[in-house]
């Protein structure tokens, strides 16, 4: 019991550090490899969408009956990587596997990997988000 206490404060912390730039680079590129399309906020609605989503967390978004899983990428990308529930499964087991790091990965990026897939992805309908902004997204499915 005396070891966890100071193991789930040093994971705390790691979540509330910004992530890095090696890990803001793998994480796009395992995201893209697992399926999650790109959807650069480039215009005023994209921002909008982009500043409604917490950066560098999962969140589930229901319209209707389709589920999409989403993740706002604002420093490194400034876009939306938009998914199904198939895309998310796969980036996780991406993530989960034990694969040699080359050289130039930073060795905290299975830690930071961990601190982003601690919880469960947010709920759309638990941010209380205007429905407009359901409506910009609906048009990227």
């Amino acid at each position: 019991m005396g070891l966890i206490g100071p193991a789930l404060c040093a994971s705390l912390l790691i979540a509330l550090e910004p992530p890095s730039k090696p890990f803001l680079d793998k994480n796009s590129f395992l995201l893209s490899s697992a399926g999650f399309r790109v959807q650069v906020a480039n215009d005023a609605a994209g921002k909008k969408a982009l500043d409604a989503l917490p950066p560098h967390r999962f969140v589930i978004h229901r319209n209707g009956g389709d589920v999409r899983y989403l993740y706002a990428e604002p420093q490194h990308c400034v876009c939306i990587f938009i998914g199904t529930q198939a895309n998310y499964q796969d980036y996780r087991d991406i993530v989960g596997r034990s694969i040699t790091q080359p050289d130039d990965v930073a060795p905290d990026y299975k830690t930071q990997a961990s601190a982003l897939l601690y919880g469960d992805p947010y709920d759309w309908d638990s941010l209380h988000q205007p429905d407009s902004m359901a409506e910009y997204l609906q048009t990227y499915y």
